[in-house]
């Protein structure tokens, strides 16, 4: 029978297998059943299909032999648990991959701000350098000034002694 949409062909009670071979007749049907099926899962994944056959493939070889059924349906479980596991594994490298390309991107806007920290840092060391030289020249220019202003008072007041002393020695 073609399993519809939303129905598993393992689980679902109403899809078992049957005991007897099938005839000529029941391939036929078996036929058109399946290109029904291809129809209705033409929207499911290959995977599905897969397992589908692999499940009638079960079926068969359970018929004419139990044992050989069995250790198929052993292997059809180690695929889907390895299956599974790969899914597992994968999901999580997804998962990994996303916290480290996340955890790059807060990296990568704290370095930016620190940056951006930095260089104003900068811009203010420069601007504190540039008002301590400039501090540091007028000091220098005001020192200069005072020095020449004291060395002219200095020359004025000899000036005025050296006329004193003139003064005196001629009266």
């Amino acid at each position: 029978a073609p399993t519809l949409k939303g129905t598993h062909p393992v689980t679902d009670s109403s899809n078992k297998p049957c005991v007897s071979p099938r005839g000529k007749t029941s391939l036929i049907e078996a036929k058109s059943n399946q290109q029904t099926e291809e129809i209705l899962n033409s929207i499911l994944p290959p995977r599905w299909n897969i397992s589908q056959v692999f499940d009638e493939l079960i079926r068969q070889v359970t018929i004419n032999c139990a044992e050989r059924g069995l250790l198929l349906l052993r292997v059809r479980d180690e695929i889907r648990m390895t299956i599974a596991a790969y899914q597992t594994l994968y999901e999580s490298s997804i998962a990994f991959g996303m916290r480290k390309a996340l955890q790059s991107e807060q990296g990568k806007a704290d370095m930016e701000r620190m940056i951006s920290d930095l260089e104003q840092e900068k811009k203010d060391l420069e601007r504190q350098v540039y008002e301590l030289k400039t501090k540091c020249e007028q000091i220098e220019k005001r020192a200069v000034e005072q020095r020449q202003l004291e060395e002219k008072k200095h020359q004025d007041e000899i000036q005025f002694l050296k006329r004193n002393n003139q003064q005196l020695k001629v009266s």
